[in-house]
């Protein structure tokens, strides 16, 4: 496919401009002539060109409305479109952030009974929408944990990370100035509790624990866990990327948990991908109340207003008050589910998830064999050892049979890691097709491993040379 610069013909215009109707003036009269370039070689085509360019670009792209997703971890299920029309109403799309208390009522009261449908699902004492992402409700977490021990006057430099955790975790402990410690796991892929009560000393602030884990287990340990961590004046985080396993099923809250970051563009109906757009709330329990973000959404006789006078408050952690039209879509979601609903949506991705489990473990090692939760990790060391096919070797391979690959290589204590999550939203059929294709593709790298090793053979572009793309790319057009 040629780039839109081999398409350029000199002279060609999508358009015209009309001629002007007030007075010209001379472009370096108003601006910084060194900022005046003549050589930008901007493409010139015409607009049948133009759109027939990127519209094929377009085609080229993959996303859920196009195919089965299974990146584990990320939960990339299908969002009812209902909900991406209700976020485009006037009267949200077209609200300034900045427009007035009174005019505002409505966004405000969705954001207000927002917060309290999360804190009664997650069983927490009040939320923050602010964060605009997972990783920033993370660091905004563990800013809340801090000014806990601050306020005390109770200084904890360590805080405790599972060896199955997200990336994320460590990086937002370190980012508040703590001494990240990993905590190992146990063979059953829960947490190793002699090693978490050989570590949890005086000096940690708290343990960040996802639940289900990237391993899609379900910490069987959690009450003795919550009670080590408890005991020694600890706090207990829950990293909720993976909530879409047990909303309706079990509350954070209730096992013991302080505090909670969510990902509504994963669990609540929100197409995400490319960076964004996201939302990452916080719910907290009550010990950690007064040190939420501000400004706050309280109610009073008048409506709704905000509210900044809260001395302990960590303070603001984003402009304005986060991502709008991902709340007013995972505001939808749970409205049009209801608890029945968000129930059955938690029952089925875990049946899924079993499903596919169940049908792969005969063609790659299956290195806990657990009933999983949300999602299930394969190794693929068997093709290694048997015939030299690396696991990246098998996701490339599946790019030919037409699917996105899932997550690999993580959590990184499975070597050859295969994580696949296929949520709810998929079909018996969809799950079926996917599974055979893994099959196949495991039975190709034994009767034909060079095949899946060349992989892929049918896509625009074939195999790179990754590390180099890594350290020398090239993004640059040069005619």
């Amino acid at each position: 496919m040629e780039l839109i610069f081999e398409k350029s013909r000199s002279g060609r215009t999508a358009g015209r401009i009309p001629a002007c109707d007030v007075p010209e003036v001379e472009l370096e009269q108003v601006m910084d002539g060194t900022l005046l370039r003549q050589d930008v070689d901007l493409p010139e085509v015409a607009e049948i060109d133009l759109i027939r360019h990127y519209t094929a670009l377009s085609r080229r792209n993959f996303g859920v409305d196009v195919g089965f997703y299974p990146l584990g971890s990320c939960t990339m299920k299908y969002n009812p479109k209902i909900h991406e029309e209700i976020a485009k109403w006037p009267g949200f799309a077209a609200l300034h952030p900045c427009g007035p208390v009174a005019f505002s009522q409505g966004s405000l009261r969705l954001m207000y009974e927002l917060r309290q449908y999360l804190s009664e699902i997650f069983g927490m004492a009040d939320f923050t929408l602010q964060p605009a992402a997972g990783a920033h409700g993370e660091l905004t977490g563990v800013m809340m944990m801090k000014k806990y021990f601050e306020v005390r006057r109770d200084q904890r430099r360590q805080i405790l990370i599972p060896d199955a955790a997200h990336g994320t975790n460590p990086a937002s402990g370190a980012l508040c100035g703590f001494q990240t410690v990993t905590v190992r796991s146990n063979a059953e892929g829960g947490v190793d509790i002699a090693h978490l009560r050989e570590l949890m000393t005086g000096n940690v602030a708290g343990l960040m624990l996802t639940n289900p884990n990237t391993l899609g287990l379900f910490e069987r340990n959690i009450g003795e866990i919550s009670g080590i961590v408890h005991g020694r004046g600890g706090l207990l985080y829950c990293d909720g990327a993976n909530a879409n396993a047990f909303m309706g099923k079990t509350r954070p809250g209730d096992l013991g948990f302080d505090v909670i970051q969510l990902n509504l563009h994963k669990t609540f109906s929100t197409p995400h991908g490319c960076g964004g757009p996201g939302s990452g709330p916080v719910g907290v329990g009550p010990k950690l109340v007064d040190y939420l973000p501000v400004p706050r959404i309280v109610q009073n006789p008048e409506g709704y207003a905000w509210r900044e006078d809260y001395p302990d408050s960590i303070g603001r952690v984003r402009s304005f008050y986060g991502n709008f039209s991902v709340m007013v879509k995972a505001y939808a979601y749970i409205r049009s589910l209801g608890a029945e609903g968000l129930r059955q949506t938690s029952e089925v991705a875990v049946l899924n998830a079993n499903y596919v489990k169940e049908r792969l473990r005969s063609h790659y090692e299956l290195p806990y064999d657990r009933t999983c939760m949300h999602e299930c990790v394969f190794s693929g060391k068997k093709q290694v050892r048997e015939n030299g096919v690396h696991t990246s070797d098998i996701a490339k391979r599946l790019l030919d049979y037409g699917y996105h690959p899932p997550t690999i290589y993580f959590p990184m204590i499975v070597p050859e890691a295969i994580m696949i999550e296929p949520n709810e939203t998929e079909s018996p059929e969809t799950l079926d097709a996917f599974c055979d294709a893994m099959i196949a593709i495991a039975r190709e790298a034994v009767e034909v491993p060079e095949r899946v090793k060349s992989a892929p053979l049918t896509t625009p572009v074939r195999r790179l040379d990754e590390v180099r793309a890594a350290r020398e790319p090239d993004v640059c057009w040069r005619g």
